[in-house]
């Protein structure tokens, strides 16, 4: 029997984080949406929020619109809180996530619950294919305790969000999963020279984001460093290793919908006349009614 063989998976494109302001004035590092060819379906937007001075974060992200997409917060530190038009209220401390499906429309505020220390965590924009673009908002609060945690051997661990994490002889998988985009959300962290790899199927997009230390991708002479993210190749593995000081990073993989996308704002839909439709839903107060 011919056994298959193994594709491991290279850097394709380093993408620097760049600082911006966003909501009442938090301020964030972007790299996926930063700029013109920054997006890798189905992801749309990746930006990262880390600072101890409360200047910085209290304003918060007061109430705004969603149409189209879905958001997933993972906070590392701090205590955030949501609400939204639909009268939901959802505390988001630290280790947790909330995924949250715009659909057809949500209006929602994303809020601080401290005046100090520090805040720090991730929010992912994943567009919806257009068939479900219209469908009911809706969002999960999951807990840390929720979050299958994998002990690696060389002293890391792998939190497990979305997708499935293949082990040795086990297949660990997280509280989101079977999305019609396919999503992996591993938060991996490696101590000194450790080494991690994993499967990651043929057919969907991947890449890396750095946000402790550095790593090393196999194959490839580039290190990775902190704030910085990868684009992947094609291939169906990817193996890992950490830098002298360790690393954590996030793993991203999903499946692309090859869809058009439009964006105006926090609207992302296939065609123009849909966000003009999205625009005047908000203006006339229909956004949200289904």
């Amino acid at each position: 029997m011919k056994v298959p063989s193994i594709s491991p998976r290279s850097i394709s494109r380093v993408i620097d984080a760049v600082a911006v302001s966003d909501g009442a004035g938090v301020r964030l590092r972007r790299s996926l949406g930063s700029g013109e060819g920054t997006r890798l379906d189905p992801f749309l937007m990746l930006d990262e929020f880390s600072s101890e001075n409360p200047d910085e974060y209290l304003a918060g992200f007061p109430s705004h619109p969603h149409r189209g997409f879905e958001t997933v917060t993972y906070i590392l530190d701090g205590h955030m809180r949501h609400e939204d038009h639909l009268g939901n209220q959802g505390d988001l401390k630290s280790g947790g996530v909330q995924w949250m499906t715009a659909g057809r429309g949500i209006i929602h505020s994303e809020m601080p619950q401290q005046e100090e220390g520090r805040m720090r965590g991730f929010q992912l924009w994943i567009n919806l294919p257009a068939k479900e673009k219209m469908k009911p908002a809706g969002y999960r609060d999951i807990q840390p305790e929720e979050i299958p945690v994998l002990a690696l051997a060389g002293g890391g661990r792998a939190k497990v969000i979305a997708g499935s994490l293949q082990a040795e002889d086990q297949v660990i998988t997280g509280p989101i999963d079977k999305l019609a985009t396919e999503p992996l959300f591993l938060d991996v962290e490696l101590s000194a020279k450790s080494s991690f790899s994993h499967p990651l199927a043929s057919g969907l997009n991947a890449m890396l984001y750095v946000f402790e230390g550095s790593l090393q991708v196999a194959g490839n002479d580039h290190v990775l460093q902190s704030h910085h993210a990868a684009i992947l190749s094609e291939g169906d593995s990817i193996a890992l290793q950490a830098g002298s000081d360790g690393v954590r990073f996030l793993l991203l993989a999903g499946r692309p919908l090859h869809e058009p996308i439009v964006q105006y704002g926090p609207f992302v839909m296939n065609t123009v006349e849909e966000i003009q439709q999205a625009v005047r839903d908000y203006q006339t107060g229909q956004l949200t009614n289904g």
